[in-house]
Formats: structure tokens, C-alpha cells, sequence
């Protein structure tokens, strides 16, 4: 993520990484604009995420991870508020499209919708 070439593809240039935030910066104005954005956030690098759970007493118990086997990151997110699915999959479409160099992995965007009921409905 913070542009250096590994053995999944090449680095990312100064130049790269400019078309990329621009690229994104101009889908999230869009989204703004249109109403649709009700939260997005660009995560820190994987190596900071941290699994949590619990001792038998509530403490927390911290490990590393949860990305250390994995080739995806979860680099962001967006919360919108659209209409329907083919709505979310359209701006998805869009995000995958953003500019990356060649040689470069396109990972792909998922679409997980929230749960609007109320707790009481999903027990």
C-alpha cells in the first residue's frame, strides 16, 4: 500500500499513486454530490490491524494479523445509501476501474449491504 514492489506486482510510482487518489477522490466528490455517500475512509496499512477477542475474564487478548496468509487488503470503505443492488454494483464497477500500473493485480470490490433490521429480527 505504500507504493513498494513486492511479489505481487510493481511498485507504485509517485505518479501512480496520484491518478489513484485522484481517481478516487473524484468518485467520492461524485458520490457526495449525489447524495449517495454516507461514510468512506481510506484504512492504514494491513500491518497495523490487529485480531481481538476475549480471555475467560473480558480482557482483551491482541494478536497480529488478520492479514498475514492473505493476498486481498481491505484498503477502505464506503457506506452509501442507494436504491438498490444494481446501484451499489455500478459504483463498485466504478471503484475497480481505478487506475493501477501495469502489471498490477485488480482486485475485486465487494458489495455488502448492512442490515437494516433491528437486532430482535435476527435472533
Amino acid at each position: 500500500m505504500g507504493g513498494a514492489a513486492n511479489s505481487d506486482g510493481p511498485g507504485r510510482s509517485e505518479a501512480d499513486l496520484k491518478a489513484m487518489f485522484d481517481y478516487m477522490g473524484a468518485l467520492n466528490d461524485d458520490l457526495a454530490e449525489s447524495g449517495e455517500r454516507v461514510d468512506g475512509q481510506g484504512l492504514a496499512d494491513p500491518r497495523h490491524a490487529r485480531l481481538v477477542t476475549a480471555a475467560a475474564d473480558g480482557s482483551p487478548v491482541v494478536s497480529d494479523g488478520p492479514y498475514g496468509e492473505s493476498k486481498e487488503v481491505l484498503a477502505g470503505y464506503w457506506i452509501v445509501d442507494v436504491a438498490d443492488f444494481d446501484r451499489a454494483a455500478e459504483i463498485a464497477a466504478r471503484a475497480y476501474a481505478c487506475p493501477v500500473p501495469p502489471g498490477a493485480p485488480s482486485y475485486p470490490v465487494v458489495v455488502h449491504p448492512v442490515d437494516s433490521r433491528s437486532g430482535t429480527e435476527m435472533c
